[in-house]
């Protein structure tokens, strides 16, 4: 069993309810407090799985904002788990979840330099590394309804970006999206075989420009006197 997530660029509205859903849920789970730093102070941070980047594409009028959920790539030969001194960063046979041992690790950073996906965070106050772990603790947890036993990301997602299951199953929904959206890996140049694979935008018709009225010239005038009057 090979489990991961797919996440939908073309859907994802970039909303950070992943995120936030993330936190609440694993805050209390296998890997203990995400700690918060100055959470009501000028500059809040902390410790979070999940971070959405965003960027613009393309030229205007055709371009167009692409939100990017990060988070542990869960990959197949994850040098992470390579260079840890302790131990602590270990690959499950089983379902191929990356998880870390908070008891052996020691906060060295080694992981977090070796992954090139920024998905591990060093706990300033336990001093130790946290990361995503696919929500272990919920996945397996009987006493949930089978609809449940998911990521607490993708059961959260309004626009329902996000797809949990097994890739080794070429039946599951997960392997369905990926053989007919062409599902990609985030930089698989390097050779990690990150297990998540991210769906690509579909390719949408250009809007038609040609016919937009220019303004005239008395128009800009009028535009500059009304700028103007406003200051």
């Amino acid at each position: 069993m090979r489990l991961g997530l797919v996440i939908d660029l073309d859907t994802c509205v970039g909303c950070h309810a992943c995120a936030v859903a993330c936190k609440q849920w694993n805050t209390s789970g296998t890997t203990g407090p995400l700690t918060d730093y100055r959470p009501y102070g000028e500059d809040p941070s902390g410790v979070w799985f999940n971070r959405i980047r965003h960027y613009e594409v393309g030229d205007y009028p055709n371009s167009k904002t692409i939100n990017f959920p990060m988070s542990c790539m869960h990959c197949e030969d994850a040098d992470c788990v390579t260079v840890c001194p302790t131990g602590a960063s270990y690959k499950r046979k089983e379902d191929g979840v990356v998880l870390v041992d908070q008891t052996k690790c020691m906060g060295c950073n080694y992981c977090s330099w070796a992954c090139p996906y920024g998905a591990r965070e060093l706990d300033r106050e336990s001093g130790t590394m946290k990361k995503c772990t696919l929500c272990i603790d919920r996945i397996y947890d009987e006493s949930l309804a089978e609809i449940d036993r998911q990521p607490a990301c993708v059961i959260t997602c309004p626009a329902h970006a996000r797809f949990f299951g097994d890739f080794d199953d070429a039946d599951s929904e997960v392997s369905r999206l990926v053989r007919e959206r062409d599902g990609m890996q985030l930089m698989p140049e390097l050779g990690y075989n990150p297990t998540n694979r991210y769906l690509p935008p579909r390719i949408n018709t250009p809007i038609p420009t040609d016919d937009v009225r220019r303004p005239s010239l008395a128009g800009k005038v009028k535009q500059w006197v009304n700028k103007a009057v406003a200051r």
